[in-house]
């Protein structure tokens, strides 16, 4: 007999087709919800970008008190971040670090100056968010303008 004709004459392939298409379907969807709840359970790891507020955001040269708020993303205060302010296109002689209090502010003294010819400038705001907790601050923060009088 050739492999054809018992090709042919095997109905066996085709009685079991059918519990092996249900089994690897089955299979395939317990599988896939599993990793779909792997998947949604990763959200709880999420991180929660910071931003800075500060007030006034306008100053002008020579010492100034300045206040910021930091804020996550759903505008709630943040507690413990510390916030730095540092030199950008406006010089301070020294990096101006504080600590948010309860209510996300921070109170800064700070000392800005601009060049020589240069009518505006900008310092720079980063946060460096409390140990352990669940936020970042990845992207730029808003920047206190420094405008000559």
């Amino acid at each position: 007999m050739s492999i054809r004709q018992r090709f042919r004459s095997d109905n066996r392939a085709i009685e079991g087709l059918p519990i092996r298409l249900v089994i690897a379907l089955v299979v395939g969807v317990a599988s896939l919800s599993v990793m779909m709840n792997m998947l949604s359970g990763l959200n709880g790891l999420a991180v929660s970008e910071l931003d800075a507020k500060p007030e006034p955001e306008v100053i002008e040269p020579g010492q100034q008190a300045v206040e910021i708020a930091v804020i996550d993303a759903d505008g709630n205060p943040v507690a413990d971040a510390t916030v730095v302010v540092k030199s950008d296109s406006a010089r301070l002689e020294n990096i101006e670090t504080a600590t948010t209090e309860s209510d996300g502010r921070a109170h800064l003294s700070i000392h800005p100056s601009l060049g020589a010819n240069q009518d505006d400038g900008t310092l720079d705001i980063d946060i460096k968010p409390p140990a352990g907790s669940e936020f970042a601050d990845k992207r730029e923060n808003t920047r206190i303008l420094v405008v000559s009088d």
